[in-house]
């Protein structure tokens, strides 16, 4: 069962613990200095809130140098409902939100049952913390748990970043559109919204600081009752492991997180390394095969992990990156490359390697019905056709009257006349010559005017529907979620 710590509503006054509110101050005032070297005012801060005394201590932390730094302060609890005691903990964070007067939002996630629920946890909650219109989610991990992860990355054989552990900032170079160029395009900049960047402005603090903290200050925080069980790894290292090394090595809390500083430090020389390797090599998510080829297999490797990064795909480990690598720069012209790397598959067309997400072919009878809208949502094909007006360029309006207007897929066969100086082609060598990706071409969509192809997706209009002079046109565009 999950308990509740007991605190008074207010500052409880100066006691021999507190020594005059100076243990207090001092954590409060870390906090304030860690993150007035980062964040600039009027900057929205997501304080990450389980309930636990970690994410407790932090919430009071921010709330108290929030107005100070001009920071915009709300609170965000993920309920996984893993427990349970689950809606209680999601109770009990609104509630010490609206005593706080922080704003609070609690989002309720699925976790995909499998071989690690703490990992489909972690994955569900980092999803919806890169949805939040925020410029920092800010998270309570502490030096105790920097020594758990690097413990933990070591006896699963991670590379140098996995050592590195957890930074104290990661920015996060994703982000999603509001509206998207031409396919194959960037949009406008103005129109990208990047992810928010984690913050852990706690990580050179001891959990015996937070817990200080907290009792000092009569905090209030729930115990999640999972806490108790050695079946979880870290938790396991936590009560079984760690014990047993303070009795040798006292101090390692902090010069595990010293190496774990050492490491990242290295990790960031052979991002900068990657980077120089890959200089205009990588571009719209892609990467040129030449350049992994030209390299030695360390270096080769080390590009190719910068570059899943650069796409926001995890890395794989060590046994699926050589195969990676090896598909990639090895295969033959004409082969087929497919590596599944979890949400993702890598894939090679036109002398570059491509990241795609694994999905399912669209059915080959799909069809759907236009009946005039301005968008039209096509999730089976990864995207959104959007229909602008006009005069003269475009799609004829008045052609498309008198008939019904379809969306479909390829199903073989088709033909179409993009250049009216040219005859009319075959849809499959037009794709071709574009050097549309394979993948990509059965999930295209295609704009049928009863029987006749009038428009595809990355090729473009019939000449016998093309609008002329300052006739109403339909400009149809394709566009696939960032």
């Amino acid at each position: 069962m999950a308990s509740s710590r007991k605190s008074s509503r207010s500052d409880p006054p100066h006691s021999p613990l507190t020594k005059g509110g100076g243990e207090t101050e001092g954590l409060a005032t870390r906090v304030a200095a860690r993150l007035g070297s980062i964040v600039k005012p009027s900057d929205r801060l997501v304080a990450g809130l389980s309930g636990g005394v970690d994410s407790v201590v932090l919430l009071d932390c921010l709330r108290r140098s929030a107005r100070r730094l001009g920071v915009l302060l709300s609170a965000l609890h993920v309920n996984h409902q893993l427990s349970p005691n689950a809606g209680r903990w999601s109770t009990f964070c609104r509630r010490l939100c609206r005593a706080s007067g922080v704003p609070f939002k609690a989002v309720t996630v699925a976790v995909a049952r499998g071989d690690s629920v703490e990992a489909a946890a972690r994955a569900a909650r980092y999803a919806v913390f890169r949805r939040q219109p925020a410029d920092y989610i800010v998270l309570a991990q502490h030096q105790d748990d920097q020594v758990e992860t690097l413990l933990l990355q070591l006896l699963r054989g991670a590379g140098v970043k996995g050592l590195a552990a957890m930074p104290r900032l990661r920015k996060d170079e994703g982000g999603r559109m509001k509206a998207e160029g031409r396919r194959g395009k960037p949009g406008h900049p103005s129109s990208f919204i990047p992810h928010p960047s984690i913050l852990r402005p706690l990580l050179d603090v001891t959990r015996a600081e937070i817990l200080d903290y907290a009792k000092a200050r009569g905090l209030r925080w729930v115990e999640d009752e999972s806490n108790q069980e050695i079946y979880y790894q870290r938790n396991f290292l936590r009560r079984e492991v760690l014990p047993v090394i303070a009795q040798r090595f006292p101090a390692y809390r902090s010069t595990i997180a010293r190496a774990a500083r050492h490491l990242a430090e290295a990790s960031q020389l052979l991002d900068e390394l990657a980077a120089r390797d890959g200089r205009g090599h990588m571009q719209n998510g892609t990467l040129a095969v030449e350049a992994l080829r030209r390299l030695p297999a360390a270096r080769a490797r080390n590009l190719l992990r910068y570059f899943f990064g650069s796409c926001g795909v995890p890395s794989p480990g060590a046994e699926r990156l050589d195969e990676a690598l090896r598909q990639a720069v090895t295969a033959k012209q004409d082969a087929r490359v497919l590596v599944e790397l979890g949400d993702f598959t890598l894939r090679r067309h036109a002398g570059m390697v491509h990241l795609v997400r694994a999905g399912g072919a669209p059915p080959a009878r799909y069809e759907k019905l236009w009946r005039g809208e301005k968008k039209i949502a096509l999730p089976e094909l990864g995207g959104v056709l959007v229909f602008s007006r006009g005069h003269g360029q475009g799609i004829s309006l008045g052609r498309l009257r008198g008939r019904p207007v379809t969306i479909r897929v390829r199903r073989g066969g088709e033909r179409l006349q993009p250049d009216c100086k040219r005859p009319r082609r075959s849809l499959k060598n037009l794709l071709q010559e574009a050097q549309i990706p394979p993948w990509e071409r059965d999930r295209l969509p295609l704009i049928f005017c009863g029987e006749e192809l009038v428009w595809a997706a990355g090729i473009g209009i019939d000449c016998a529907f093309r609008a002329a002079g300052g006739e109403i046109a339909l400009r149809p565009g394709w566009r696939s979620p960032a």
